[in-house]
């Protein structure tokens, strides 16, 4: 049995990883800042400790005395600063000591002797009052040996250290806060687009296409709210063709169905009828082949390989075209005119489209009447058919695959290459239908 993870929204995950990033940067910050105090602190300390243990040198060679009484003068002399220790070993073990400290180290014998007994001439001991770092020198005051003692209370000496850094973190964890804040309102603003993309998406049925994404700016979640806008444009033009096409289907194959049904379920025994049956029945049929592959044209009329466009010898595509006409029927087929020079169009396609106005044209003319068929370059190439019959007296409709399916073929070739077609008529003296396509 396996558990189903639930991932964090997109606005939490944003605020987060600018959190953790944040929060990165800030203990680096914290970390840096430590490091570099701490290591002035000490560079402060070790000068100090250095400068001191030198100054007693020189005071003791330069002055005459007993050994307690030139240690004590230059004790007088010294101001210590908090948590700073000065203290002389007398040859007979007396302890002179200058300090402010709470803390002194005069009656910690065994501190003070191990510093004197030490082999290095600075080091850190452990006291009660914690770690203290300390310097000492060996010299000669009044003809005796004095050692002088002087050092820090690390744990006095780091504390302002230490208040800076917690300064910093309290700094740093009321910024992590208000970030947090920021962050995410910033991401709600960010992400409202997806939102609207999300509950577009939700929204949208096979029964309602029509909801639209309002898009402002130029940034990337724009382009985003852009791209689902024209997907919706062309997931509602792909169901629109496709209802179309279901009504095309049952409107045009319900007829020739309907006869043969019809023919088949009056059919009797005499063979004569059962021949005249089964020829209406095969003429039907036929036409149901003719209407299901007009269909389908129709249907592949969007897609990107319903054209293959070459470049094509305008005189030479024209004078096809006009053989092809010529045995379509018994017309008098007059060529008006041939365009010139060259064409990237798809020579099948523009074919079908002018053969299909012809035979429209055919279907309202009578044997003999004059058809004309020319093409022409004028900025674009253009194909036309021209016949003599009764005209056309609604135009509005024309195209509809209400009217059939010839026309409509027609129009989506000349779409297909972003062209149009145009008909010009004047009721009782004929119709011109005319494809334009680019050059």
């Amino acid at each position: 049995m396996t558990t189903r993870t639930t991932d964090l929204p997109a606005r939490v995950k944003i605020m987060c990883w600018l959190l953790g990033l944040m929060a990165l940067v800030l203990a680096t910050v914290v970390v840096v800042v430590w490091r570099l105090l701490l290591v002035e602190v000490d560079d402060r300390v070790n000068r100090a400790l250095e400068q001191e243990t030198n100054e007693f040198s020189t005071y003791a060679e330069t002055h005459s005395g007993t050994a307690r009484s030139v240690t004590e003068a230059h004790l007088k002399l010294q101001y210590p600063d908090e948590f700073e220790l000065h203290l002389a070993v007398l040859p007979d073990g007396v302890v002179v000591q200058r300090a402010d400290h709470t803390h002194p180290l005069d009656h910690d014998r065994s501190v003070v002797n191990a510093i004197v007994a030490a082999p290095r001439s600075w080091g850190v001991a452990a006291t009660a009052a914690g770690p203290f770092r300390w310097a000492k020198v060996h010299a000669t005051a009044g003809g005796t040996d004095v050692w002088f003692v002087t050092g820090y209370f690390e744990d006095g000496v780091t504390g302002p250290v230490d208040s800076t850094v917690r300064v910093l973190v309290v700094v740093s964890l009321i910024g992590l806060l208000i970030a947090a804040l920021i962050a995410w309102l910033v991401a709600g603003v960010i992400l409202a687009p997806v939102r609207a993309v999300r509950q577009a998406a939700e929204q949208i049925t096979e029964d309602d296409l029509t909801r639209r994404i309002t898009v402002s700016g130029r940034d990337d979640v724009a382009a985003l709210a852009s791209q689902f806008n024209a997907m919706l444009d062309r997931l509602e033009q792909a169901f629109r063709e496709q209802r179309e096409f279901l009504d095309d289907a049952s409107h045009e194959l319900r007829t020739p169905i309907t006869i043969v049904r019809g023919h088949l379920e009056l059919l009797g025994d005499d063979p004569f009828e059962r021949a005249e049956v089964v020829r209406l029945c095969t003429d039907e049929l036929d036409r149901m082949a003719r209407l299901v592959e007009d269909l389908l044209l129709l249907a592949k009329a969007q897609r990107p390989d319903f054209l293959r466009p070459v470049p094509v010898s305008l005189p030479e595509l024209t004078s096809d075209i006009d053989a092809k006409l010529r045995a379509l029927g018994d017309r008098r087929w007059v060529l008006d005119s041939i365009a010139e020079g060259e064409a990237v169009l798809d020579p099948q396609r523009i074919t079908q489209a002018v053969v299909q106005l012809a035979s429209n044209a055919l279907r309202y003319t009578s044997a003999g009447a004059e058809i004309r068929f020319g093409s022409a370059v004028d900025g674009v190439v253009s194909f036309w058919v021209a016949d003599s019959g009764s005209g056309v007296r609604d135009s509005s409709r024309l195209f509809s695959r209400a009217t059939g399916l010839g026309l409509p073929i027609v129009k989506a070739i000349a779409e297909a290459h972003n062209g149009r077609v145009r008909v010009a008529s004047v009721p009782g003296e004929g119709a011109t239908f005319t494809v334009e396509v680019p050059r």
